[in-house]
C-alpha cells in the first residue's frame, strides 16, 4: 500500500491514513533528513541555493507529512491513532533537539549571515536566517557534554508530558455525563439547548436528555438552569476535570504532569543561562521582559477594579430581588449574570441565535473580507478527502481570480474532538523552483451543532469566536511571502499573532457588518436595529470582570513559569491563589482545579505567554480604530491592513509592520475604550 504521509498530494488523503503507517512514515523522513543535513552542513561555502533552499524542502516535507497526523489526533481521536501519535512525538523531539544542537549547520548559517552576499538577500531571507540563529541558540546549540544531552532529554520529556496533559482532558471531559427524562430538571433552559440534549441523548441510543461538559452544553446549563443543583454539579464536574477532586477516574488528575512540565521547563531554560522559563519565553516576543508584562497586566487590573467591584455588587443586589438569599456561588455567576443582562438590556442568546445559523454567518464573512481585501472565497465540493462529513473546503482567489490560498472548515462540538477552537497549518506558503505552493489551514471550532434538520443556529459568541479564527486564518492564506519560515503566522512574535484574530472580532459588533449575515433563519428578515442597539448596549456588560479574568490567567502563568524550584502542584495552587488574593473580586471554591486544564500554557504554545491576549489587543483595538475613523469597509484602508500586517507575515518585526498601517506606534486608549473601562 503507498503510503500517503510519505508521498503526499496536494491536500492529505485522510481516508487513507492508518495508524500503523505514520511511525514508520515520520522515521523514514526523519533518517532521510538528517542523512542530508549531516552532508549539506559541511559545505566551505554555504549560500542560500546550497543550504537553506534544501533544508526548506525537507522540514516541509516533514511538517506536510505530521500535520493531517496531528489534526486527526485532535478532531478525530481514538485509542489506535493515539498510540501511534504519542510514538512519534519523541522521535520529532529528538530529531528537532538534534538539528538546534548541530554545530556545523549553525556556523553554516553564521557563514551566510557574515558572508557578501546576505546584504542581497530579501527582508525575507534575512529574517529567515537572523530567527534561526536565534533558534539554535535557544535550542541548545552552544551546550557541551552532559548539559547538550540533558536538553535533549528534556525536550522529549515535555513533548510528551505536554500530550499526555490535552489527553487527560479529553478524557476525563468525555467521562462524565448527566442523563435526565424529567424534562422539568431542565426548566430555564432555551428551545435550543432541550434539543441539543435530546440529540446528545439520541446519538447514545437513549432517552431523554443528556447533559456533557462539551462547551455548548456546559454554557447552557450553567447560564440558563433554574435547577440550581445541576448547575452547581456541572460546575464542579467542568473545574475539576483532570484532578484528584473530581468524580471522574484519577489516573487522568494533571496536578503531577503540571507540575512536572513547569520543573522541566525551569531546569530548561536555566541550562541555556536563564534565570527562569519566563524568561526564556520573552526571547521570542516583542515584550521586552518580565517586568515590563508585570507592569502592563498590573495596570489593567488596576483600572478595572473597581468597575468589578460594581459589577458583582450589582448582581449580588440583583439576585437578591430575585428572592435569592445568602451569597451567591460560582455556579450561580452566570446565570445571575443572564437574568441581569436580559433585565437591563432586554436581550439574551435566545433573540440573537435565530439571526445566526451557520451558512448565513459563514457567507456574510466572506462577505467581509471580500470587502475588505477584494478576495472570492467559494467551497469545492467534489474531490475533497476529509475526516468527517461536517467538514466544509473553501478555495481564496484574489481580485484577479487566481488562487491564493485554501482552507478546512470544522465548526461543530462532537465527541472524540478536542474542546476549544484554533487554526492549524495544513500547507506553508512556498516558491518551490519558480512554482507557488498554496498555503492551506485548518479551521476548527466547537460551535452549537445542527439541530435535526434545522441549521446551526450560534450564539453571538459563538460567531466571534468563529470571526477571530477565521482571523488567524487569513494571517496564514493572505501571505506572499514566499519562504516558509517566515511566511504567515510563522515568524510572527508571539504576543502579536493574536492581532488579526482579535481585530476580525470587531466586525461582530458593527451593525453594517451585521446586515450582511445576520438574518432571521426562517423568515429571512434582517436583524433589527432595535435588537442591535440593545445588543451593543450590552457589548460591555461586566466587562471589567471578563477584563480581570484575563489578567489573572495571564499572571499565573507569567508567576508559575517565573517561579524558581516548583517541586509540587500545591506551589502551583499557592501561586494562582496568590494571584486571586491580589486582584480577584470574587471567591473561587476551594474545589476549583482550573489550572488542570489550562491547556493554553500547559499543552499548547502560550507557556509564558498568555498575557498575548491583552498585549496584541492593544494593537488589535487600536488597528481597527482606523477603520472606524476612516470607515469600516473603506478599500483603502482595508488594502492598507493587507499589504502592511497580513501579506507581511513574520518576515519583519510585527512592530514594523503595525507602524507600516498605523504611521506610529500602538496606543493603549482603543482597547479601555472597547472595553468599557475608558469613555
Amino acid at each position: 500500500m503507498t503510503n500517503p504521509l510519505l508521498e503526499p498530494g496536494v491536500l492529505p488523503a485522510f481516508s487513507k491514513i492508518h495508524p500503523a503507517m505514520i511511525e514508520p512514515a515520520i522515521s523514514q523522513l526523519i533518517e532521510q533528513n538528517l542523512s542530508a543535513i549531516a552532508i549539506l552542513a559541511e559545505q566551505d561555502h554555504p549560500d542560500w541555493a546550497s543550504l537553506i533552499q534544501p533544508l526548506e524542502l525537507m522540514n516541509d516535507r516533514l511538517d506536510r507529512a505530521w500535520s493531517p497526523v496531528r489534526h486527526l489526533n485532535a478532531v478525530k481521536s481514538n485509542p489506535e491513532l493515539r498510540d501511534a501519535y504519542n510514538l512519534c512525538l519523541p522521535l520529532l523531539s529528538e530529531y528537532a533537539t538534534e538539528v538546534s544542537h548541530n554545530q556545523e549547520l549553525y556556523e553554516a548559517y553564521h557563514r551566510i549571515a557574515e558572508s557578501a552576499d546576505y546584504t542581497n538577500f530579501t527582508p525575507a531571507q534575512q529574517k529567515t536566517i537572523s530567527d534561526a540563529l536565534l533558534h539554535f541558540r535557544l535550542g541548545g546549540v552552544e551546550l557541551e557534554g552532559d548539559d547538550k544531552q540533558r536538553y535533549q532529554q528534556l525536550q522529549t520529556e515535555l513533548s510528551e508530558l505536554q500530550s499526555r496533559f490535552e489527553n487527560n482532558i479529553l478524557d476525563a471531559t468525555q467521562a462524565w455525563q448527566y442523563l435526565t427524562e424529567d424534562e422539568s430538571e431542565l426548566s430555564g433552559l432555551p428551545d435550543y439547548a432541550y434539543a441539543m440534549l435530546r440529540q446528545l441523548a439520541e446519538q447514545k441510543e437513549m432517552s431523554g436528555y443528556r447533559v456533557t461538559l462539551d462547551m455548548p452544553c456546559f454554557l447552557a446549563v450553567i447560564g440558563f438552569a433554574d435547577n440550581r443543583s445541576l448547575r452547581q454539579a456541572i460546575y464542579e464536574a467542568h473545574v475539576t476535570r483532570a484532578s484528584d477532586r473530581g468524580i471522574t477516574d484519577k489516573v487522568w488528575d494533571n496536578a503531577p504532569v503540571m507540575q512536572d512540565i513547569v520543573a522541566k521547563r525551569h531546569e530548561k531554560a536555566q541550562l541555556l543561562g536563564f534565570a527562569n522559563y519566563a524568561e526564556y519565553s520573552l526571547q521570542t516576543k516583542m515584550a521586552n521582559n518580565v517586568e515590563q508584562v508585570l507592569e502592563f497586566l498590573y495596570d489593567l487590573a488596576a483600572r478595572s477594579r473597581q468597575a468589578a467591584l460594581k459589577e458583582v455588587a450589582e448582581r449580588q443586589e440583583f439576585a437578591q430581588s430575585l428572592g435569592f438569599e445568602g451569597e451567591l456561588e460560582a455556579w450561580d455567576y452566570a446565570y445571575y449574570s443572564e437574568k441581569l443582562k436580559q433585565h437591563r438590556y432586554q436581550i439574551s442568546d435566545e433573540d440573537l441565535k435565530p439571526y445566526f445559523a451557520d451558512e448565513g454567518v459563514i457567507n456574510g464573512l466572506f462577505d467581509i473580507v471580500a470587502k475588505l481585501y477584494r478576495i472570492r472565497i467559494t467551497r469545492i465540493e467534489e474531490g475533497i478527502d476529509c475526516w468527517h462529513d461536517d467538514v466544509g473546503f473553501y478555495q481564496i482567489e484574489d481580485s484577479k481570480g487566481e488562487p491564493i490560498g485554501q482552507f478546512f472548515l470544522d465548526l461543530y462540538a462532537r465527541e472524540h474532538k478536542r474542546g476549544g477552537a484554533w487554526m492549524d497549518e495544513c500547507v506553508n506558503r512556498y516558491r518551490i523552483d519558480g512554482k507557488i505552493q498554496l498555503p492551506v489551514a485548518y479551521l476548527t471550532c466547537n460551535l452549537t451543532p445542527p439541530i435535526g434538520d434545522e441549521p446551526a443556529l450560534f450564539t453571538h459568541n459563538e460567531v466571534i469566536t468563529l470571526f477571530h479564527e477565521f482571523g488567524h486564518g487569513l494571517h496564514h492564506l493572505l501571505t506572499r511571502v514566499d519562504v516558509p519560515e517566515v511566511a504567515g503566522i510563522n515568524g510572527v512574535e508571539w504576543d502579536a499573532v493574536e492581532l488579526p484574530s482579535q481585530f476580525m472580532e470587531n466586525f461582530c459588533w458593527e451593525y453594517d457588518a451585521l446586515q450582511l449575515f445576520a438574518r432571521h433563519y426562517q423568515t429571512n428578515e434582517p436583524l433589527p436595529l432595535s435588537l442591535f442597539e440593545n445588543m451593543l448596549a450590552a457589548r460591555n456588560f461586566q466587562s471589567a470582570l471578563q477584563m480581570l479574568r484575563q489578567v489573572e490567567f495571564s499572571l499565573f502563568d507569567l508567576l508559575v513559569h517565573r517561579q524558581a524550584d516548583i517541586t509540587s502542584a500545591a506551589q502551583i495552587q499557592q501561586i494562582l491563589d496568590q494571584v486571586r488574593s491580589e486582584i480577584g473580586v470574587v471567591e473561587t471554591p476551594a474545589i476549583n482545579c482550573f489550572q488542570n486544564g489550562f491547556s493554553h500554557i500547559f499543552a499548547g504554545g502560550y507557556a509564558a505567554g498568555y498575557y498575548s491576549y491583552k498585549w496584541a489587543e492593544v494593537l488589535s483595538a487600536d488597528a481597527f480604530a482606523a477603520f472606524e475613523e476612516e470607515g469600516i469597509f473603506n478599500p483603502e484602508t482595508g488594502n492598507r491592513f493587507l499589504q502592511c500586517v497580513l501579506e507581511r507575515g513574520g518576515s519583519r518585526p510585527a512592530m514594523e509592520s503595525f507602524r507600516c498601517f498605523r504611521g506610529r506606534e500602538p496606543d493603549i486608549e482603543a482597547l479601555l475604550r472597547h472595553s468599557g473601562i475608558s469613555q
